[in-house]
């Protein structure tokens, strides 16, 4: 999730722009990057931790399953793809159920999680070569997608440019479910910097998970300490690079055009950066799309219920192909 629409989109970085001010002499430089490549002090995946070099990059991923494997031939894959500044233990209530008849790829991407953090340019292209990158590096040639927030957003837009390679689409609360703002995103990338980062992020969090949900101020606390963790100018850097990107594109632009059967997930409490009507309009403009209502979820469906949406994914991803979302008006369930 990037901002609340509440106060609007300008006004807010206006606001938030005042608050860099009143912070700048506290805060100061980025830390160094410590380049660490396992999680040090926050919570950590209980999932074997692997390394891989793609694109002149290291990136940190788990491999897990099939725990039942097929009679015959090879377990489908599925990329599970985090959110924005998120890493592989956003998904981990989830990898349990799904790795039980799918092979299950999660990772952290350049910038983010425990991956290697260049000080350079991000973009959501970017991150897709990555994930053809590393798909090509373990030899998988055809895979299945899902992903919340940035991953929902990514799991479109590689859906829509590798129609081929991915043949089931699964994202929920996607990023750029809005209508491309190029003024924004300019207005980001001039803010960019260490000081700013903090009171936007703090603003932007209060959006993550409903309030009275119990997990929130400990899933709050790992999240920051985390930031704290993994901290530098690489981070800062892919952090407004890569809200920019996405508020200067629009899935609407895209989403007529993708083929595949799309399962589109939305927590009826996330309302941020109107998500709601967006997310409604994806589904009418997706031509194979059913679209699942949460009841009393907000934004981070994996985190507040991981049980629930591992379901839904699994009963969508192992569906027979006659089963799947056809032409016509999305069908909606609760």
């Amino acid at each position: 999730m990037l901002l609340s629409h509440h106060a609007g989109w300008l006004p807010l970085v206006a606001v938030l722009g005042a608050a860099v001010l009143l912070v700048w002499r506290a805060v100061g430089a980025p830390p160094a990057d410590k380049a660490f490549t396992r999680p040090q002090r926050v919570r950590t995946t209980p999932f074997e931790q692997r390394d891989l070099r793609v694109l002149d990059l290291r990136i940190r991923y788990v491999d897990v399953g099939p725990q039942r494997p097929p009679e015959r031939g090879a377990a489908p894959v599925l990329v599970l793809i985090p959110g924005h500044t998120s890493r592989i233990e956003e998904y981990d209530g989830l990898v349990p159920l799904l790795s039980q008849r799918h092979r299950v790829l999660v990772l952290d991407f350049p910038g983010s999680g425990y991956a290697e953090k260049p000080d350079r340019e991000y973009s959501l292209a970017l991150y897709e070569d990555t994930v053809i990158a590393v798909l090509d590096a373990l030899g998988v040639e055809h895979a299945r997608l899902a992903g919340g927030s940035l991953g929902g957003n990514l799991v479109l837009r590689l859906g829509h440019r590798f129609p081929g390679r991915f043949d089931r689409l699964a994202p929920w609360a996607p990023g750029s479910a809005w209508r491309a703002n190029p003024r924004l995103g300019r207005a980001l990338r001039a803010i960019e910097g260490y000081a700013p980062f903090w009171p936007i992020v703090w603003i932007q969090s209060r959006y993550w998970y409903r309030p009275d949900w119990p997990g929130r101020e400990a899933a709050l606390a790992d999240t920051f300490a985390y930031y704290r963790e993994v901290m530098g100018a690489g981070f800062v850097r892919m952090y407004f690079d890569m809200a920019a990107d996405q508020v200067e594109r629009s899935l609407f632009d895209i989403a007529p055009e993708i083929e595949q059967p799309v399962w589109l997930g939305w927590g009826d409490q996330d309302h941020g950066a109107n998500m709601g009507a967006g997310v409604a309009r994806l589904a009418k403009l997706l031509p194979h799309c059913e679209l699942r209502i949460f009841p009393g979820a907000r934004h981070s469906l994996a985190a507040e219920i991981p049980d629930p949406l591992a379901a839904a994914l699994e009963e969508f991803l192992t569906r027979s192909p006659e089963q799947l979302p056809g032409q016509g008006p999305p069908a909606i369930s609760r």
